[in-house]
């Protein structure tokens, strides 16, 4: 197992792009449902207009990409219909690569980024036991709810900056490109592409 300080970050480049997607699916298979539609999702996300080039890095031991973190376009929008920019973020690491700090590595650089570019928040769905260590708190204390309405323990925001969320409440629209992938036969072929894998069913999934 590496050390932290042989794991690079750098920016993905296109030529990594399939090796990043196959990362991702390593990363979430079979964790939020059998099988998983993250490494699709991260490939529509690229050819969209909420794609941040200089906001999608990968972890790296040696030439192998270990880990991935890609940060879209997202919005809230209030009651009145005004919207807000903001973030959304998916970071992935390999099963054999995972608990040795990595993503840790790869959410710090995104966060510092993010702050170094002016954007005002990044708002995620994620583990509440994890995430609070980068400063992510519960979406509802900046009056921030899901696009339904909802406020739940995995739902998050962090601000950027001092106060940065301070006037921005309301509903959290993510990229459309982020959304769960509801195509079955799309998600199938793209899925053709990857070496296979069996499916499961397993007690850390949605119920």
């Amino acid at each position: 197992m590496p050390k932290n300080n042989e794991i690079i970050i750098r920016p993905e480049t296109p030529q990594d792009y399939r090796e990043t997607e196959n990362v991702i699916r390593e990363a979430f298979w079979d964790v939020y449902k059998p099988g998983c539609d993250e490494h699709l999702i991260i490939h529509k996300l690229r050819e969209s207009p909420g794609f941040i080039d200089e906001l999608d890095f990968v972890a790296c031991d040696g030439d192998k990409i270990v880990g991935a973190v890609i940060c879209p376009r997202a919005k809230i929008k209030n009651e009145q219909g005004q919207e807000f920019a903001a973030l959304s973020m998916i970071v992935g690491v390999l099963p054999f690569y995972q608990k040795q700090g990595i993503g840790s590595m790869l959410i710090q650089k995104i966060i510092g980024e993010a702050r170094s570019l002016g954007h005002k928040g990044i708002v995620i769905f994620g583990n509440p036991e994890y995430y609070p260590r980068f400063g992510f708190r519960n979406a509802k204390e900046y009056g921030i709810q899901t696009s339904d309405g909802q406020n739940l323990d995995p739902f998050m925001a962090l601000e950027l900056s001092d106060g940065s969320l301070n006037e921005i409440k309301g509903a959290f629209v993510e990229d459309p490109a982020f959304q769960p992938v509801s195509d079955k036969e799309e998600l199938e072929l793209f899925d053709k592409q990857f070496s296979p894998k069996e499916k499961h069913i397993t007690d850390t999934q949605l119920k």
